[in-house]
């Protein structure tokens, strides 16, 4: 059994089927799972659902808008899913795509002028981290600017959610460390950390995807071949 941090441990691992380039965000709904993924040689950004339990890929589809080709944190939010999509490159543009969560459709997208790695929604808004997440953007969900706040907590979040009304987030800290850290979203102070180490082949289980459903952590931090871990948190 992996060892996931001092007094955690794996309970499932799911070996996916690929290829899946170089994964990004995960979302999870009973056996289904989505995954974002980047393909950098090729400029393509990728969406795919997937079999939670065999791994096995379901559909797909290509996310890029013109230069941006960078999907990064998703969320599911009722019969849809939130993906940001950027310019490979910090301190660029995002156009945030609403997309049918079944058929992966496109339905709406709106711009932001700066890369939003990671996305969350509440009921009434979205929530977003920009490159290495140093600040959290918030809009409604028609897209109207809200607010902006540095992320003073020093964790460089890769996925984010907002459950129970909290934020979560999960991303690298220091070299071979990384974190998933409940935030109170109207001070965006730590409420809790639960701190992570490395997989067997020494990546840091925060890397990428992460997601809290149904009292379990989502993990999905590897490159192909890619591994769903999941945990109970304690």
């Amino acid at each position: 059994m992996l060892l996931l941090a001092a007094a955690l441990t794996i309970v499932e691992t799911i070996a996916l089927q690929g290829p899946l380039h170089h994964v990004q965000g995960i979302d999870v709904e009973g056996d289904v799972l989505w995954v974002s993924s980047v393909d950098k040689d090729e400029k393509k950004g990728y969406l795919y659902r997937l079999d939670r339990r065999t791994g096995k890929q379901l559909a797909h589809t290509e996310v890029q808008d013109g230069e941006r080709f960078h999907p990064g944190g998703l969320t599911l939010d009722g019969e849809n899913i939130w993906l940001p999509v950027a310019e490979y490159k910090r301190n660029s543009t995002t156009v945030i795509q609403l997309r049918d969560k079944r058929t992966l459709r496109l339905l709406w997208q709106f711009a932001v002028n700066d890369h939003i790695g990671c996305v969350a929604a509440s009921s009434g808004r979205l929530y977003g981290g920009n490159w290495d997440a140093r600040e959290i953007y918030e809009w409604d969900k028609k897209g109207k600017f809200l607010d902006k706040r540095n992320n003073n907590t020093g964790t460089r979040y890769q996925d984010l959610k907002f459950i129970d009304d909290r934020l979560i987030g999960g991303g690298l800290r220091a070299k071979g460390q990384g974190a998933v850290d409940w935030l109170d979203p109207k001070t965006l102070n730590t409420v809790r950390r639960l701190d992570v180490e490395t997989t067997d082949r020494g990546t840091v289980f925060t890397n990428e995807g992460m997601t809290v459903r149904g009292g379990f952590l989502y993990l999905l931090p590897e490159d192909d071949p890619s591994r769903l871990f999941v945990i109970r948190p304690q």
